[in-house]
């Protein structure tokens, strides 16, 4: 993709997911300066003197170029500039599944339409000034979603809420250096600097940016959320966790051990954060080559997961088998559940000291599940106070806001150690290229090719 080509050409591709037998409608999106011939040439409006307007539906059949239908649809044409490119747009829908759409996507080809790329649509809305980079970044926030606060947060940066406090610090620090340079050239004519004024706009400025910073690793959280892992030898409670954790019967629970032989997932939600639930086969040595497949695999999730819940029996107390099986977890991050505590209670049995986060739980009955999630929440967020987040910076921002922070710190030391105010303007402007670094006002080809890149075909 080359974000810097000149955008003649017209782009087609399919811009809702195509699922067998699932999706009832399917759209196909093109934008460019042909989209709306392109359409005309393989789509017939059912009444026979029908206008094309802007932002009207108008029903009728796709055609192939003998004329064969291919699908009774509605077209829709957004004329430039009003529309998410700023390009002409039309949208063909289609019945859903996957011939039809993949049908109509191909006539679209063969009028001359090219393929879009990953995140083409938003990269052309980008570069026509219709959204800037936070907003761009938000989209696929938002399609990525799975959690209505991660969703709520991306909306809100899709509003543009986040760029205007960007661009709100940029015209501080703009102010600050017209107000240098001024002086540079005319520093005869003017008043001497108030330098004690001058620092309080810098640290006003870098509070601000502090507290940009503060929303990234929450919003990190509630973007990708956790991966938790349930582990511990058989028949300690494990499939009864996930069900009654999940609310659903994901997992078979027997008396007989070993019962899990390969891993069980959920998705759920825990106190806004996105979580991938594994319920893994009891570890444990074991001749029956199917149940050590999957004791080879829970080993396996257990390194790859953020979070392990290890899952005891209150009855057998702390057995020489949970001990192996700590031992080769003590140095994650770890949740003990003690279970069947209301066959056996939990506080007689003794427990390696280390082990600060400890549930009891009866899992059959529902038992311990608020005081599980408070105790991931309190790990996972180290019991740091979790603040409300309206709008909140992605890894990418928050690395380019670091920078501008250490350039206003070489700012301080600059002032600090006296230096001549050119050396203030160096910085300054190192802050500047890097939050237009954040907002796309100052980014280079290769960083919107990666960013764009990781969207969706037709987003």
């Amino acid at each position: 993709m080359d974000p810097t080509a000149p955008l003649a050409d017209t782009i087609a591709a399919i811009a809702t997911a195509v699922v067998p037998e699932q999706g009832s409608v399917g759209i196909v999106r093109l934008s460019g300066s042909r989209a709306l011939p392109i359409v005309q040439a393989i789509f017939t409006p059912a009444r026979r003197n029908a206008v094309w307007e802007s932002h009207r539906l108008l029903y009728g059949w796709i055609h192939d170029e003998k004329g064969q239908i291919l699908d009774e649809a509605l077209a829709v044409w957004m004329q430039a500039p009003r529309s998410y490119t700023r390009e002409d747009v039309v949208e063909l829908h289609c019945h859903g599944g996957i011939m039809v759409v993949q049908a109509t996507l191909q006539q679209c080809l063969r009028q001359g339409a090219r393929l879009a790329q990953p995140g083409e649509f938003s990269l052309r809305a980008f570069l026509n000034g219709r959204i800037d980079l936070t907003q761009a970044e938000s989209v696929a926030d938002l399609v990525a979603a799975r959690s209505p606060q991660a969703a709520q947060m991306a909306l809100a940066g899709l509003q543009g809420k986040l760029g205007q406090s960007i661009r709100a610090l940029r015209q501080e620090l703009l102010g600050l250096l017209a107000e240098i340079e001024a002086r540079l050239d005319f520093e005869e004519d003017l008043p001497p600097l108030d330098v004690p004024a001058w620092q309080a706009r810098l640290q006003a400025i870098q509070a601000q940016m502090q507290a940009l910073l503060a929303t990234a690793e929450r919003g990190q959280l509630l973007r990708t959320g956790v991966k938790v892992a349930i582990v511990g030898r058989p028949n300690v409670g494990k499939s009864s966790l996930l069900n009654a954790w999940s609310g659903q019967d994901r997992a078979i629970v027997t008396d007989l051990p070993g019962t899990t032989r390969d891993v069980v997932e959920s998705q759920l939600v825990v106190r806004g954060m996105p979580v991938q639930l594994l319920d893994t086969a009891g570890i444990r040595a074991t001749d029956d080559p199917v149940e050590r497949l999957g004791v080879e695999r829970s080993q396996r999730l257990a390194q790859a997961a953020d979070v392990l819940v290890l899952v005891i029996d209150a009855q057998a107390g702390w057995t020489d088998a949970d001990a192996a099986i700590y031992a080769s977890i003590r140095h994650r991050p770890l949740i003990l559940v003690i279970n069947k505590t209301d066959l056996a209670p939990a506080d007689k049995i003794r427990l390696p000291p280390e082990i600060a986060y400890r549930v009891p739980a009866v899992a059959a009955q529902g038992q311990g599940i608020p005081e599980l999630e408070e105790a991931l929440e309190q790990l996972v967020t180290q019991g740091r106070p979790q603040p409300n987040l309206e709008v909140s910076l992605n890894q990418r921002q928050a690395a380019a806001l670091r920078q501008a922070q250490a350039s206003l710190e070489q700012v301080v030391q600059a002032m600090q150690a006296q230096l001549p105010l050119d050396f203030w303007t160096i910085d300054l402007r190192g802050a500047l290229h890097a939050l237009g670094q954040i907002t796309g006002e100052e980014i280079s080809e290769a960083v919107l090719d990666q960013i764009f890149s990781r969207f969706c075909i037709g987003k």
